[in-house]
């Protein structure tokens, strides 16, 4: 088992998916928003990895919390 495996599959760890092109725009349009506007989350990150990601790839983290359920968290992907 590799570092990026044992990082995406730790019990801290929440999910990460790269939204495609049309999720990511809905996304934008939604919420009202640009790229530049969402929280950043560097290429270099090892829960982002195993995604094969891109500057300007946007982000899904899915976190759980026992009092707020699941919640749906975004980040666009940077170079640094």
């Amino acid at each position: 088992m590799g570092k990026e495996d044992f990082v995406q599959n730790h019990m801290l760890v929440p999910k990460h998916t790269k939204l495609g092109e049309k999720t990511s725009k809905e996304l934008l349009q939604k919420y009202n928003v640009s790229k530049d506007q969402l929280p950043k989350i560097s290429s270099k990150d090892p829960a982002v990895l195993h995604l094969a990601v891109k500057a300007g790839d946007i982000i899904k983290i899915e976190r759980n919390s026992p009092t707020a359920g699941k919640s749906d968290y975004y980040r666009v992907v940077t170079e640094n």
